[in-house]
């Protein structure tokens, strides 16, 4: 078996037919968009916007928006081809096992895990950042104790008392809880997704329409973070130097943009469901795109506004992950009211984003199960929700381990370098089909190829190499420990390549050159 046999179109589309085996047909073109905006907005805008503004970018955190909006844009337009052509569920592996092969397929499966379930593990820990500060009212060393809310490579000083995470257990609740609910069935969580939507959305619109009186024009200057910016101060009294080259300028900007990246996504996640939507090629491409359109502007408003209400050091020391909160109870006199409701929004928005995180997760897992490269146990349905309901049960179990001792930080760089990776693929995927298979019916089209996908290829890789050394090593070994999973388990039980050695063959190195 070579290590690139190809799913054939004819197999991919013989699959997908409803029935009892099968995911249920049910979402339409506004529950697809619902689904994406529901994936966008949250960490990404809440607490990855801070993070970057306040590390690496200052207020030109809004060029860094609009740069990952950019690269989202070409990748967007690729994804929404490939939708609209291979409507099954699986995303970026389903289409990756069609043009490039079974191998390279893997490799980006096993990256989405990155993106899907260490992205669920980084909201629901800054879902538990602020259900935390929801209890204790603002008030450092009140609600819940910071040993049983972080994790244990956390520490910080509050009133002068050293304190040590030891295991975040509000974030392991609403990951059990949202798990229950996937069970349950797709329809029944896009419902969920679709009010909690409504409500996130109409709450960045009023931070936004009421913090636009509150930007202070000195907060905007400079606008680039200058090579001599005093240090700001971290939470353990520690200092932070702006002088390396990615924390400050241009490379700042680019840094900051491989961060806010984590933000966008959920458009991707939207291709997750196609195997579930009513009707695919038409509604894909608009619930992939429009979801991205709709929260990329959001995006920039948002983030001139809270740049604008509070200096960009702040977020270093004293905002953090709940720093929407904090800019405005510290910033925005007499709107102590507004805080209140955006914590109690953000924790509804970041319920629906591990929600969508979670369905994306065990929708491509049931793909590689039903393929043979994962234990069938990842496609086992409810027989009464027609749900992979012990794919979200195992998934619980591993997202849960990560959310309970990781840090934000952590996780959502290693998502961002997992959703990069697989958005080079898709890329050079729809150049390759392109040129195999020039006469394809294409209910949507890529403009310009290969000049969209290739500007795709190379803004994602400038983000990836602006990423820390140490995440990329991270991801490095997470794609070992995925190959050595593949020989020794996949590539003997794929039901495409059939039995086969777990070594490479000649004919394998043969195909590469």
């Amino acid at each position: 078996m070579s290590l690139f046999v190809k799913k054939s179109l004819k197999q991919l589309m013989a699959s997908p037919e409803e029935g009892h085996g099968t995911l249920k047909r049910t979402l339409g073109a506004g529950s697809l968009i619902a689904l994406g905006i529901g994936a966008i907005i949250g960490a990404g805008l809440f607490v990855r916007t801070a993070a970057a503004a306040g590390g690496f970018a200052g207020p030109a955190v809004t060029i860094s928006f609009i740069v990952a909006a950019v690269g989202c844009a070409f990748a967007g337009l690729c994804y929404a081809e490939f939708a609209s052509i291979i409507p099954i569920a699986g995303s970026a592996y389903t289409y990756a096992y069609a043009t490039m092969g079974e191998i390279i397929a893997w490799i980006i499966g096993w990256a989405l895990v990155l993106e899907y379930a260490l992205g669920a593990a980084t909201v629901s820990i800054s879902w538990s950042e602020y259900a935390n500060r929801l209890l204790s009212g603002g008030v450092a060393g009140k609600g819940i104790p910071y040993e049983w809310c972080h994790s244990p490579m956390e520490s910080a000083i509050i009133n002068g008392v050293s304190h040590h995470g030891i295991i975040n257990l509000p974030a392991l609740l609403i990951l059990f809880l949202l798990s229950l609910l996937l069970v349950k069935g797709t329809q029944e969580s896009a419902i969920v997704n679709a009010i909690i939507v409504i409500l996130k959305v109409a709450i960045v619109l009023v931070f936004i329409a009421i913090g636009w009186g509150f930007i202070q024009a000195k907060n905007h200057t400079p606008y680039l973070i200058p090579a001599n910016a005093p240090p700001a101060i971290l939470p353990d009294g520690s200092t932070y130097s702006y002088t390396d080259f990615f924390r400050h300028g241009w490379g700042g900007v680019l840094r900051g943009a491989g961060i806010v990246f984590f933000a966008f996504i959920g458009f991707d996640a939207v291709s997750t469901a196609a195997q579930e939507a009513k009707n695919p090629k038409k509604d894909m491409p608009i619930g992939i795109l429009g979801s991205l359109v709709v929260c990329t502007i959001l995006y920039i408003l948002f983030s001139w506004v809270l740049t604008g209400v509070a200096p960009y050091q702040d977020f270093m020391h004293s905002g953090k992950e709940a720093s929407v909160a904090y800019a405005i109870s510290t910033y925005m006199t007499g709107y102590g009211w507004l805080s209140t409701l955006v914590t109690v929004a953000i924790l509804l928005g970041f319920s629906s984003v591990i929600l969508v995180m979670l369905l994306g997760q065990s929708r491509v897992f049931y793909t590689m199960s039903t393929d043979g490269l994962l234990p069938k146990v990842f496609s086992d349905l409810h027989p009464k929700f027609r749900t992979p309901y012990k794919s979200n049960i195992i998934l619980f179990l591993f997202v849960g381990s990560f959310a309970a001792f990781l840090p934000e930080t952590v996780a959502g760089d290693l998502t961002s370098i997992g959703t990069l990776f697989a958005f080079v693929l898709v890329c050079i995927g729809v150049i390759i089909l392109r040129k195999k298979e020039p006469n394809m019916e294409r209910p949507f089209k890529t403009p310009l190829v290969p000049l969209v996908p290739i500007l795709g290829i190379l803004i994602c890789v400038a983000m990836i190499a602006s990423l820390a050394l140490s995440t990329q090593l991270a991801a490095l070994a997470w794609m070992i420990v995925g190959l050595i999973i593949y020989f020794s388990y996949s590539r003997r039980h794929s039901k495409i390549g059939g039995a086969a050695g777990a070594l490479p063959t000649a004919s394998d190195f043969e195909e590469l050159k």
